[in-house]
């Protein structure tokens, strides 16, 4: 018989396993110097090992799944405005990250990625009051914990932007 079509879930998850598939590929380019006991790809790998098991188990869970009413409704019909109204929070998360990348030159990775996230949950979540207040504690906390570990724990400098530059003495 003809094959079931892929719910949506499938096809993110295939692609996310080819991102990672690519991405770990990317890290036998990294320069190895010749000190230090850790190599440079050491972290990137192990962090990209784990994701790919996640996404390996979401791959697995979206097959048994299988596609939903709406997804077939969708697959059937192929229009433009269909097509965005049906990809609408992956191309969200995806023209944000392009804004956060393309300002973090200006804003740094503190303030960039706090825009970021706060932004995305807001226009994925809602922009109730409450919901604000979450998205703010939440962007707060995960970004500035994130940023915290890097600088001081780790000693890494991550990009830092125009309006304030926290590595300037």
């Amino acid at each position: 018989g003809a094959m079931a079509p892929m719910n949506r879930d499938t096809i993110v998850a295939i692609f996310l396993l080819l991102g990672c598939g690519v991405l770990i590929w990317a890290t036998f380019d990294i320069r190895q110097p010749d000190y230090g006991v850790l190599m440079p790809s050491t972290w990137p790998r192990v962090i990209l090992a784990v994701l790919s098991v996640l996404c390996l188990i979401y791959l697995v869970q979206s097959i048994k799944a299988g596609p939903n009413d709406a997804e077939t409704a969708v697959a059937r019909d192929l229009g433009l405005i269909g097509l965005v109204r049906y990809w609408r929070n992956p191309i969200i998360c995806f023209v944000m990250f392009f804004l956060f990348l393309l300002t973090l030159p200006v804003l740094g990775m503190l303030i960039g990625g706090l825009v970021f996230v706060f932004l995305l949950m807001s226009l994925l979540g809602g922009w109730a009051p409450k919901q604000l207040l979450a998205h703010a504690v939440i962007s707060v906390c995960t970004v500035g914990t994130m940023w915290s570990l890097f600088t001081f724990g780790l000693e890494v400098m991550l990009p830092e932007g125009m309006i304030f530059n926290p590595y300037a003495n």
